[in-house]
């Protein structure tokens, strides 16, 4: 492997597994004996690379914008990109444009020749999915309620046409070919429910977190789809029990 190529994995290893990453780890990861991989060590230092750590301890590299940019192999960028195009699909035109522009921004950032292969690539996405009925709240706060953490009241209308207002705990989006459903601990049945989010009439922001139980929360409902849990499988439903 060339010098400049080796190095350039290296950078890449330490930007991608949590650190401090041990020597041994970094000289599998990139091909090369410890030894040499203490000379690459010192290689970058010394062209500037922010790298704390030492021999037996494991290393950290520090961002620095001084530093060359990261570099994509051909095949990395035609999957990044067909990654953006398959948003389409979602109907969701906010996280469709997010993704249109940190791509551009990463491709202007790309060394050498590979700006001009990110405009020439040879895989498309091409979407066949229905159009999806807009959702009657806002997506953004809605995004932003699951990020923080932070309890909502929604007005829902399910599937039998039966409408409920409740207190919820949005758990995550997920974004099928048909439609977007919420996952949520519901506070008034203290157990999950999958909504529809087009279904959803009103939602109000409240000032409850319930941050600490996510994780925990998480873990359960994973758990119990795995376990194919009835209770689960009649909140995909959508219906208000």
């Amino acid at each position: 492997m060339a010098r400049t190529d080796r190095l350039m994995r290296l950078m890449d290893v330490l930007r991608r597994l949590t650190p401090p990453v041990t020597a041994e780890r970094l000289a599998a990861e990139t091909g090369v004996s410890q030894r040499q991989l203490y000379r690459d060590i010192a290689t970058l230092r010394a062209g500037g690379a922010l790298i704390d750590g030492e021999a037996g301890v494991g290393y950290v590299l520090t961002e620095d914008p001084a530093l060359p940019p990261q570099s994509f192999s051909r095949l990395e960028i035609e999957a990044l990109l067909l990654a953006v195009q398959s948003l389409d699909r979602i109907g969701d035109a906010e996280i469709t444009g997010a993704a249109r522009a940190a791509m551009s921004r990463i491709i202007a950032t790309l060394p050498g020749d590979q700006p001009r292969q990110a405009l020439h690539t040879v895989m498309r996405s091409f979407s066949n999915a229905p159009e999806r009925q807009l959702p009657q709240i806002d997506l953004a706060a809605l995004r932003c309620a699951c990020w923080e953490e932070q309890a909502v009241r929604i007005r829902y209308t399910d599937l039998k046409g039966e409408t409920s207002e409740r207190l919820i705990w949005p758990l995550g989006l997920s974004y099928g070919d048909h439609n977007l459903m919420l996952l949520a601990h519901c506070r008034l049945r203290l157990d999950y429910r999958l909504f529809h989010v087009n279904r959803i009439a009103t939602m109000e922001e409240t000032s409850e977190s319930f941050r600490p139980q996510r994780v925990p929360l998480m873990r359960d409902y994973i758990r119990g789809r795995v376990n194919k849990s009835p209770c689960l499988d009649a909140a995909a439903s959508g219906s208000t029990g």
